[in-house]
């Protein structure tokens, strides 16, 4: 009999040893040197920076960093550098800010790299740093030191152990107390040995440890509201008029203060009003709220009080949203209210990177039915929701009118006077926030009979005035000017301010939820049943949702299996309709419509660019006037009776908000959404349920702490390397403890790439455009070499192929063109290759959801098999002359295998395509897409081998760049006849490019 311990596996041992990444602002560690390097190598490609709206970096001296000399004499990182020499790379970009330190003379300076962009700075509020008194200090001065810290002061907490012990089980791993009580058990009785314990008792000792954090955390506050009118005889008292309301929020200044005070939004913070230009064109770009017209407006009044000068002006931010966290157990519904500051640019805000912050419960007063719908209790209501606003924004009245001093992240004091900015809201809280009647537009006094008329803008003078004219009584007011007389704003209380010009724009609900979803795509079923009857709409529309879910499995593409017939829509189901939706109606409905829908959609994309010219403006002016123009159809056939709809009619004041408020992705309430998950839904899963909303403060408290108290031991470069290299250290095991980089950067968790779905947002920092990467597994039931290969693809030719690409790439300068040279100058390679099945894709694309760097992570795939499932080709595209805007300087192919090989010891990373062919030299005149079809040269596929990434390097390189798809997704035709502007069956079927013509890629 053999023992039961013999069959026992081998089991590896824990190893302690770590190496870290080294590069700036990531904090993997690793096992081993070829673990290290693997990640590096897929994570961190040497290549040079992209052109963005980043501070220039101070000029490196290579005599003081073994640096390797980039494209134009940048500094390019490379894996081999010391980790002393990334630490100082990370501390001089974070440290430096061209907008901290303005030219004495001038308040004009180019800004980024290459000199392309000037702004011209407010000379008023310009941000003049000051001591801790208010004294101004020479430009130049070093910002105060910070108030010294023991690398061993942990407090609350013991060690470091403790601290993130206590971040990873609350913040991180979320995990409940029992399950806390039984890890600290299982954790005590590995120690007993050793006469241990763990770092706490139970989950009681590491709430209280949390609680005791003396940073982060505002306290939470409340206070009640009653109905204070005339109240009706017993018994028919209204039980609302009775019952008392609570509301619970934190100080919002003080809110503001930690915010202003957070060094991990340095190098993302604008101090100043400015209006930024293209050199070239003189040309006005807008992107964050500081650079656009509103800001410097107000910075224009704030600063004809002489007191004034030389503040920093900081923008107050609102949003509130309802919210239900459960519907299976029940209507639970809360009514957040958020806050953040115009100053903090729109990729921080994008990115969830607690800029926007939690700071109020609002009351939701409830009553019976027989009294719901009175209009006693509907003003009450309104007010109640005013009267909370005025009293939580009550802290803010004083330093609104005169500067109070405030720390700033890079240790700066400074005078900081605040305003009233933007309010996000969806078009509901509209109407409540600006007191009108439903059905009329919160910005302007169009009747709401024909609300795309031209019409005066909605202001506070201007009701004021006619609350002044005896005349007008409460119903005139409702019924000729949509104003409800009985409720008083709360911006009333607060200067410079006024609500009607603070309502910013909602691309989620009024665009893509509310024109898109519950406007077009209804209009077009209403039309289908209007033209064709019942049974033959219903024919059509299956065959809609047939072409909805014959699209590819594609990155950024979404197949909808059902069609787009399901009950509960969100966000992001509209928007992945959005990318299909157009070519699946075409054909079936008139041309109008389809105009209709380009011009639609070519509005949707315009707005939702990170960087908004004034050219833009105008494109968007006139896609608005297209739709304008085309929607007519729809009420030709009789299936709308109106256009007067707010949501559609929000559309008009774009161009406007866009001067006012800059780029609207950066005020839009899909990051409220968003924002309930952390701070809503998440919290109260892990209540008991009973009183959730006490749990629920405390949750989020305790949060805030943890992220603030994590920020502060950064700055102190207490976080340096990991918890277990310090161990070591502590033991003897290691001598430099701080091998990792000590920054100020947030962690950045990068994972590995087998683990990813097929598109990310990505944390890291910005680099790079576009690049390349293949897989790091090789697949061993492909082929092994290049003759198998050519069977397994069913390219005789391959060895050609290959031999052309060798050519190519070994005399990249030869003047003669490839296609006329003869096969057998070509060299010969029939060797081994090494096959993987998908590569990735990192880019720039500040304009889609992407980390605080503008970075996104999209995977191609090119496998045989896709999930046990049929095969999976993923299109790309090809940067071929990267001089040509959009569709034009890129070619469309389908990759159809990845792999790599070595020829005269260097590795050549490849890539199979099969050639699209564009079909004509422009988009489609109604879809406005770009039309492709597979490429055949006599019956043969036209297939080349191109390098993954053979950045081009000068005019007469043949170099390719793989892009992937961007808002512009390919759309494969499945279906097994054509559909649509397909012209073969099958996967062979061309390929709509979503690509506007007018939308730059």
């Amino acid at each position: 009999m053999v023992p039961r311990s013999a069959l026992q596996h081998y089991r590896r041992k824990y190893i302690s040893y770590q190496l870290p990444c080294g590069y700036p602002g990531c904090n993997q560690h690793f096992k081993s040197s070829g673990g290290r390097t693997r990640h590096c190598t897929a994570m961190h490609p040497i290549l040079s920076r992209v052109e963005t709206n980043q501070p220039e970096s101070r000029s490196l001296n290579n005599q003081d960093m073994d640096a390797d000399p980039g494209m134009n004499g940048e500094f390019v990182w490379h894996p081999s550098h010391s980790v002393v020499t990334t630490f100082l790379l990370t501390l001089i970009f974070a440290d430096y800010d061209p907008t901290r330190l303005p030219s004495p003379v001038n308040d004009s300076e180019f800004y980024g790299a290459g000199k392309f962009l000037y702004r011209n700075y407010h000379t008023g509020l310009n941000a003049r740093p000051c001591d801790e008194s208010g004294n101004f200090l020479p430009l130049g001065t070093p910002p105060c030191p910070l108030i010294e810290q023991s690398p061993d002061d942990w407090a609350p907490f013991r060690n470091r152990t403790e601290f993130e012990t206590a971040e990873f089980l609350y913040s991180r791993a979320q995990m409940s107390a029992p399950n806390i009580n039984t890890l600290l058990d299982l954790w005590a009785t590995s120690l007993l040995k050793h006469d241990d314990h763990p770092p706490f008792a139970d989950h009681k000792d590491l709430y209280n440890t949390i609680d005791n954090i003396s940073i982060g955390g505002v306290n939470w506050q409340s206070f009640g509201i009653q109905y204070s009118g005339d109240i009706p005889a017993e018994p028919d008292v209204p039980p609302w008029m009775s019952e008392r309301f609570d509301v619970w929020y934190r100080d919002p200044r003080e809110v503001a203060r930690n915010i202003l005070a957070n060094p991990d939004y340095v190098n993302e913070f604008d101090y100043r009003p400015f209006r930024e230009f293209l050199v070239d064109k003189d040309e006005h770009r807008f992107q964050d709220f500081m650079s656009a017209d509103w800001a410097w407006q107000q910075a224009d009044i704030i600063a004809t009080n002489p007191d004034n000068l030389g503040a920093t002006f900081v923008l107050i931010i609102l949003g509130s949203d309802k919210t239900t966290v459960s519907v299976g157990t029940g209507n639970n519904e809360y009514y957040p209210l958020y806050l953040s500051i115009g100053n903090v640019r729109n990729n921080v805000r994008q990115a969830h990177r607690d800029a926007l912050c939690l700071v109020g419960f609002l009351a939701l007063p409830k009553t019976t039915k027989e009294h719901a719908e009175t209009e006693e209790f509907r003003n009450f209501r309104r007010q109640i929701f005013h009267s909370s606003l005025a009293k939580i924004l009550d802290t803010l009245k004083d330093p609104m009118s005169k500067p109070e001093i405030a720390r700033f992240g890079d240790g700066h004091y400074q005078r900081v006077i605040y305003g009233l900015g933007p309010y996000i809201a969806d078009y509901e809280e509209q109407v409540l926030l600006t007191s009108i009647v439903r059905r009329w537009c919160p910005r302007c006094l169009a009747p709401r009979q024909s609300l795309d008329d031209d019409a005066l803008c909605r202001c506070e003078a201007h009701r004021e005035a006619l609350f002044e004219e005896d005349t007008f009584s409460s119903t005139v007011l409702r019924s000729e000017f949509g104003i409800i007389g009985e409720v008083v704003p709360f911006t009333n209380d607060f200067t410079h301010a006024d609500i009607h010009q603070l309502i910013a724009p909602d691309l989620l609900h009024q665009i893509i939820k509310g024109c898109f979803k519950d406007h077009l795509v209804t209009w077009v079923e209403k039309y289908l049943h209007h033209i064709h009857g019942k049974r033959e709409a219903e024919r059509i529309m299956d065959d809609i949702d047939q072409r909805l879910a014959a699209a590819v499995l594609f990155t950024g593409l979404r197949r909808f299996p059902q069609g787009r017939g399901f009950k509960q829509w969100t966000g992001d189901d509209s928007k992945a309709l959005m990318k299909i939706y157009l070519p699946a109606i075409e054909g079936h409905l008139p041309t109008d419509v389809i105009r209709a829908f380009r011009a639609f959609l070519e509005f949707c994309y315009l707005v939702r660019k990170n960087v908004i010219t004034e050219d833009t403006i105008s494109q968007i002016e006139d896609a608005i006037r297209r739709f304008h123009h085309y929607r007519q159809i729809f009420h030709q056939l009789s299936v709308v009776p109106t256009f007067s709809l707010p949501r559609q009619h929000s559309m008009k004041h774009y161009p406007e908000l866009i001067h006012l408020f800059g780029a609207p992705n950066g005020l839009c309430s899909s990051m409220m959404e968003n924002k309930h998950i952390k701070a809503m839904k998440q919290p109260w899963r892990w209540s008991n349920r009973y009183n959730a909303l006490g749990q629920m403060l405390v949750t989020n408290q305790r949060l805030d702490k943890i992220a603030a108290l994590r920020v502060n031991f950064t700055k102190h470069g207490m976080l340096s390397g990991t918890c277990l290299m310090d161990a070591l250290h502590a033991e003897g095991g290691i001598d430099n403890p701080s091998a990792s980089v000590n920054t100020i950067i947030p962690d950045v968790q990068i994972e590995s790439s087998a683990d990813l779905d097929d598109s990310e947002i990505d944390d890291g920092p910005t680099e790079i455009e576009a690049q390349v990467q293949l897989a790091r597994t090789c697949q061993r039931k492909r082929a092994r070499n290049m003759p198998a290969l050519a069977i397994e693809l069913s390219v005789p030719h391959l060895r050609e192929l290959i031999g052309r690409f060798l050519f190519e790439q070994l005399h990249p300068h030869d003047p003669r063109d490839h296609a006329t040279i003869p096969a057998d100058i070509f060299p010969v390679y029939d060797g081994k290759v090494s096959v993987v099945n998908s590569a990735s894709s990192r880019f720039y694309t500040p304009s889609d959801p992407s980390g605080i760097g503008g970075m996104r992570r999209e995977h191609i795939r090119s496998c045989p098999t896709w999930r046990n499932g049929p095969a999976r080709y993923d299109c790309v595209f090809i940067n071929a002359q990267p001089e040509l805007d959009g569709m034009r300087g890129l070619e469309v192919a389908r990759a159809l295998c990845f792999f790599s090989f070595k020829y005269r010891w260097v590795l050549y990373e490849c890539a199979v395509v099969h050639w699209f062919d564009v079909i004509g030299d422009a988009p489609d005149e109604d879809t406005g897409m770009w039309m492709v079809r597979p490429a055949f040269d006599g019956h043969s596929r036209n297939i080349s081998v191109i390098h993954i990434n053979a950045c081009t390097q000068d005019d007469t390189s043949t170099g390719l760049t793989f892009i992937n798809a961007f808002e512009s997704s390919p759309v494969h035709c499945e279906n097994p006849r054509p559909c649509g502007k397909c012209r073969r069956p099958g996967n062979e079927g061309a390929t709509a490019i979503l690509a506007c013509c007018q939308f730059s890629l």
